[in-house]
C-alpha cells in the first residue's frame, strides 16, 4: 500500500508524543543515547541491505559477481551528486532554517513553550534524508521500509521532546505528513514514468543515503547526507540513459 509508511510515522510520533506527556523527565541523556546509537546501527545494516543488490548479479542461486554499470553508476552518481550538493550546500540551507525557526519561536508570542517543542520536533523529524528517501521509494516501488525505520526513530525523538517541551512536540505529526505525503505521491504519479531498472537504481542510491544516516546516528556526524540528495537525480538520469 503506498502511503502505509508515511502513516504508520506519523501514528509513531503521536504515540510517542502521547507517552512522553506521561514520562516527565524523559530517559536520561546516556539512556537516549544509547538507544539513539542502537538505533542507528539497525539504520546502517538496513541500508546496506537495501544497496546491495543493486550492486551484485546473482545467476541461479549463486553470486556472479559485481555489476559494473550499475557500480560504475553509483560511483558517478555519488561523487557528482555531492559535488553538487556541496556547491549548493543543501546541509547549510537546512541548518540555516532551522536556526531561523528556532529564532523565531523564541521571540514569538504566546505559549513559547509549545512552540519551541513544535518547531524543535519538527524539525528533526522533518528535514533529512530518511524523509525523502523513504517516502520516494515508498512512492516509486511501495517500499515502506526506510520509513518504518523512520517511525521507530521519531516514536523516540518526539517522545523525549515530549516529555521535555510538552505537547507541541506532538503537532510535527502535522508537517510529517505533509512533507511526506507530498513526495510519496509525486513518486508515486512518476513510477509509471520511470522504467524498472530507474526506479532499483534509486532505490539502491537512497539505500546507500540512509546507510550514510546510520552511521551518523551510530557514530556521531559524519557525512553531509542532505548535500549527497542530488545523486539520486543524477543516478536516475544515468540509468535511463545508459542502461
Amino acid at each position: 500500500m503506498v502511503g502505509l509508511g508515511t502513516i504508520v510515522n506519523v501514528s509513531a510520533i503521536v504515540v510517542g508524543g502521547g507517552l512522553g506527556l506521561l514520562v516527565r523527565g524523559g530517559l536520561g541523556e546516556r539512556r537516549q543515547q544509547a538507544v539513539i546509537q542502537a538505533l542507528g546501527l539497525c539504520t546502517l545494516f538496513i541500508g546496506l541491505s537495501g544497496a546491495l543488490p543493486g550492486l551484485l548479479v546473482v545467476e541461479g542461486n549463486a553470486l556472479a559477481g559485481v555489476s559494473m554499470k550499475e557500480t560504475l553508476g553509483m560511483i558517478l552518481a555519488l561523487a557528482f551528486g555531492t559535488l553538487i550538493g556541496e556547491w549548493l550546500d543543501l546541509e547549510g540551507w537546512l541548518e540555516r532554517l532551522g536556526v531561523w525557526l528556532k529564532a523565531r519561536a523564541d521571540r514569538g508570542g504566546g505559549d513559547s513553550r509549545f512552540v519551541q517543542g513544535f518547531v524543535t520536533a519538527s524539525l528533526t523529524v522533518c528535514i533529512g534524508a530518511m524523509a525523502i528517501v523513504g517516502s520516494i521509494q515508498d512512492g516509486l516501488s511501495g517500499d515502506p521500509t526506510t520509513l518504518f525505520t523512520k517511525s521507530i526513530l521519531d516514536f523516540l525523538i518526539v517522545m523525549i521532546f515530549a516529555s521535555t517541551y510538552g505537547k507541541g512536540a506532538i503537532f510535527s505529526a502535522l508537517p510529517v505528513g505533509v512533507l511526506q505525503g507530498s513526495v510519496t505521491l509525486c513518486a508515486g504519479l512518476l513510477a509509471p514514468v520511470f522504467s524498472q531498472p530507474v526506479v532499483d537504481n534509486l532505490s539502491a542510491l537512497g539505500s546507500i543515503l540512509i546507510f550514510c544516516v546510520g552511521v551518523n546516528l551510530a557514530f556521531g556526524p559524519r557525512f553531509r547526507v542532505a548535500n549527497m540528495l542530488p545523486a539520486l537525480v543524477l543516478g536516475a538520469a544515468y540509468t535511463a540513459v545508459f542502461l
